[in-house]
């Protein structure tokens, strides 16, 4: 999960980057993205098995918003992980 926050001075220059396609990495998928609105604040869920492509997603954006990635898990599977 990526946590991110757009800084202010960026905000045209993320909106347009989004608009025009934003980057992409093999072995990195965005499955979804949510933003708070009006803030520049919001999260995406990255599906991979490959930490540097992960890393490569990140830094493709870190021009322009602060972000913080940490892995996450299913119910089943912190379930699982705690039996």
């Amino acid at each position: 999960m990526v946590t991110f926050h757009i800084r202010p001075e960026n905000i045209k220059a993320a909106i347009k980057r989004f608009m025009d396609g934003e980057p992409t990495v093999e072995g990195a998928k965005i499955i979804g993205r949510w933003h708070e609105m009006g803030t520049g604040h919001g999260f995406s869920l990255v599906e991979s098995d490959d930490p540097v492509a992960v890393s490569k997603l990140a830094v493709a954006w870190s021009d322009l918003v602060d972000q913080k990635t940490v892995a996450v898990v299913e119910d089943a599977q912190i379930a699982e992980a705690l039996r």
